[in-house]
């Protein structure tokens, strides 16, 4: 990211789409900066060319560029792992999951991950990650992640920045109550709290559908 404007933009302001990024999420632009996110073969040049919009920082706006920097920043930490296996190391094996994942990169020969998005997992996974969540950071008598983290990720809190129903890279439809992950299409990891509920949808498409208030109303039921 050339732009010096960058330097005064925080990781929290980034977790919770509130950075000011300057990104076209156009999904039917195929010039826009999502296609080539998508389609393009090397990420890391991309996200390094992304700019800002003065005077928006602190206001929210779900923008996919925003986990991808997420991602440039891991990459740069891990110093030559890759995200991939470090989170292997730290969540898909602590956790047992039952089949393999993988996660698509941008190309085969040193490519980063696309942090935005395209993790590749059984709905069975998916729901693992939701119960990590779902008891706070602690698998079977393990804290894989911290508890603060996890109980502050899925409050809203807007003076911290982003809105209240978004958190950390987690969707709050109702906060304190639940959280969910979603997908472009209409995949999702919903958890509802009191009724200790745990929904995975996976799908090509949303539908004529408010999945918001269907999972809730679901998690409600049983």
């Amino acid at each position: 990211m050339n732009d010096t404007g960058f330097k005064h933009v925080t990781i929290r302001q980034v977790l919770n789409m509130s950075s000011g990024l300057d990104f076209d999420e156009n999904y039917v632009n195929p010039f826009a900066d999502i296609a080539n996110f998508y389609y393009g073969t090397n990420l890391r040049k991309a996200t390094r060319e992304l700019k800002l919009v003065p005077g928006t920082e602190n206001e929210f706006e779900y923008l996919s560029g925003n986990s991808q920097i997420l991602g440039a920043v891991l990459d740069k930490a891990l110093n030559g792992k890759t995200i991939t296996s470090y989170f292997q190391e730290k969540i898909w094996t602590p956790l047992g999951m039952e089949y393999d994942g993988s996660w698509s990169i941008d190309r085969k020969k040193n490519g980063i991950e696309k942090t935005f998005c395209c993790i590749n997992a059984r709905a069975r996974d998916f729901a693992k990650l939701g119960r990590l969540y779902l008891n706070k950071g602690n698998w079977n008598g393990k804290q894989i992640i911290s508890e603060k983290w996890v109980i502050e990720s899925t409050l809203g809190n807007p003076s911290a920045g982003g809105y209240r129903g978004y958190r950390f890279q987690w969707w709050l439809p109702n906060p304190g109550e639940d959280f969910m992950a979603q997908g472009i299409l209409g995949q999702y990891i919903y958890v509802h709290k009191p009724s200790n509920t745990i929904i995975v949808r996976l799908g090509e498409q949303s539908g004529n559908v408010d999945w918001f208030s269907t999972l809730r109303s679901l998690a409600l039921k049983l």
